[in-house]
């Protein structure tokens, strides 16, 4: 056996590389909607036999079937969401009549590129501080009765983690039916996992798309749930982009903690947020989630009063870019300012040729990103191309302080995005991500006062500045760049 591979070895690889190259240069043809992504990555697959194949298979892919599970996850929520769920629906002329055609327009592009519903009858609660949220999220736990529904990218094994973990367990020894997700890469940051103490505890976790210990699943290994959902008792949920970590916790970090916004929700929107959570948790292999116990309950507004709030999922499902869609359709409507508050800004060619259209038609565009980044090669690619927005008119800040984490759009003071997507093309391709599109004059003003916050102690990046500085160190930005859609 060893002499006839000895001799035929190199028949063997030709028949290797054609057995994986040919279904990943077909699958990367088929499935690529742009065409520079597919003839990249056929290329690569045909200049780099075999290893190209194993490349493409394990960051390539970048698409999940899972229509079965959504059909399975849809089943509950029909049930849970109940007829009454339907009175607070948002029909298009109300959408008209208060807020005018600009955002009826938004409210049917969320109808069609979106899964579910823009209700009345929500509130959403801005909870500006790391110590604040977890406080909050700790107090909901803690008071828990039915059901505890926990997904997150980052669970750290740590001060704030093992308090967490701890106040989960309780729950769990009290009766109520807790389970907890993690992403498989998220679960890694600390050594060893929180979900080993968890499950030891006796709390039902799993990890999102892989095993902690032999590795992840590969072909969608570059794929990772980047949400942060806590449903509580199917009244109240938490969602927005804070992680658990110490390091977003004064008590623990002290003035270095790092800053994020999350948000408490209440409302019909529950019911949807529950749903997204629950079709992971189903994807990850977890038990259906029907009992009496899972039950969403209903709101306690009336319809018509409250927040006008929609839900919205994406990912590389059914779900692919619906946030960028999203965006892009919310900038095109824009017609006095844009404010945007993101930590990892990279945005693809349409979001910046969308941005930079507005501004030229008279839109003021304020983007405010960290003046100190906690990933430092993102930071080298985001700085890379600046210029293009800069000469187009919009205007970038860098804030000063520790680390912003907030994921923050407002458009004409009536329309935001809060949520967990990053504008960079991990989280408007790669991550599944979930945000809240929420049309209100009063939460918008919140949202701008947090970001005019941001932008009182902010530095305005200038394009002279910019071209100016050495020219090492532009080229390092550009080719850090060159690898920004897996960063």
């Amino acid at each position: 056996m060893l002499q006839a591979i000895s001799d035929y070895w190199p028949h063997l690889l030709v028949v290797l590389s054609i057995v994986l190259g040919t279904p990943a240069a077909i699958h990367a043809a088929m499935t690529k909607e742009e065409v520079r992504a597919a003839i990249g990555w056929v290329g690569v697959i045909l200049l780099s036999p075999i290893l190209g194949a194993v490349i493409y298979y394990a960051i390539g892919v970048n698409r999940v079937r899972r229509k079965t599970l959504t059909r399975r996850a849809g089943a509950i929520t029909k049930k849970g969401r109940h007829d009454y769920m339907a009175r607070y629906d948002v029909p298009d002329e109300a959408v008209h009549a208060r807020y005018g055609g600009a955002l009826a327009a938004m409210k049917q592009l969320g109808d069609n590129v979106g899964r579910f519903p823009l209700t009345s009858g929500n509130r959403i609660d801005v909870l500006e501080t790391g110590d604040g949220a977890y406080a909050a999220m700790l107090a909901a736990i803690g008071a828990a009765r039915r059901s505890i529904l926990l997904e997150t990218y980052i669970f750290d094994r740590d001060g704030m983690g093992l308090r967490f973990a701890e106040a989960l367990a309780a729950a769990a020894a009290r009766g109520v039916e807790v389970h907890v997700l993690i992403d498989a890469v998220g679960a890694r940051y600390s050594t060893p996992s929180i979900v080993h103490i968890l499950k030891q505890a006796g709390v039902s976790a799993a990890v999102f798309n892989g095993n902690i210990i032999m590795g992840l699943r590969l072909p969608y290994a570059n794929l990772r749930t980047h949400r942060k959902i806590l449903v509580v008792d199917g009244r109240t949920a938490f969602t927005g982009g804070l992680n658990i970590r110490a390091g977003f916790a004064r008590e623990f970090s002290g003035a270095l903690c790092a800053k994020d916004t999350h948000f408490r929700i209440t409302g019909p929107i529950v019911g949807d947020t529950f749903h997204i959570a629950y079709e992971d948790w189903r994807f990850s292999g977890g038990a259906a989630l029907d009992g009496e116990a899972w039950q969403i309950e209903p709101p306690a507004a009336a319809p018509d009063t409250e927040l006008l709030a929609r839900v919205v999922p994406s990912g590389p499902d059914r779900s692919l870019e619906t946030n960028q869609r999203t965006l892009m359709g919310a900038i095109s409507i824009a017609k006095s300012q844009i404010r945007i508050m993101s930590p990892y800004f990279l945005p693809e060619r349409e979001l910046i040729s969308a941005l930079a259209t507005a501004a030229r038609r008279g839109v003021r565009i304020d983007i405010v990103v960290p003046g100190t980044n906690n990933l430092k090669l993102v930071d080298l690619a985001m700085t890379a191309q600046f210029d293009q927005l800069l000469k187009a008119g919009c205007r970038i800040w860098r804030s000063g302080g520790t680390f912003n984490h907030s994921k923050l759009t407002v458009v004409d003071g009536v329309w935001t995005y809060i949520g967990s997507s990053n504008l960079d093309p991990r989280s408007l391709r790669l991550n599944f991500e979930i945000d809240i599109e929420v049309f209100d004059t009063t939460f918008a003003a919140g949202i701008e006062t947090r970001i005019g916050q941001a932008l009182e102690c902010a530095e305005a990046v200038e394009l002279a500045a910019l071209r100016a500085r050495p020219f090492f160190r532009r080229l390092i930005e550009r080719i850090v760049w060159l690898g920004s859609p897996y960063l």
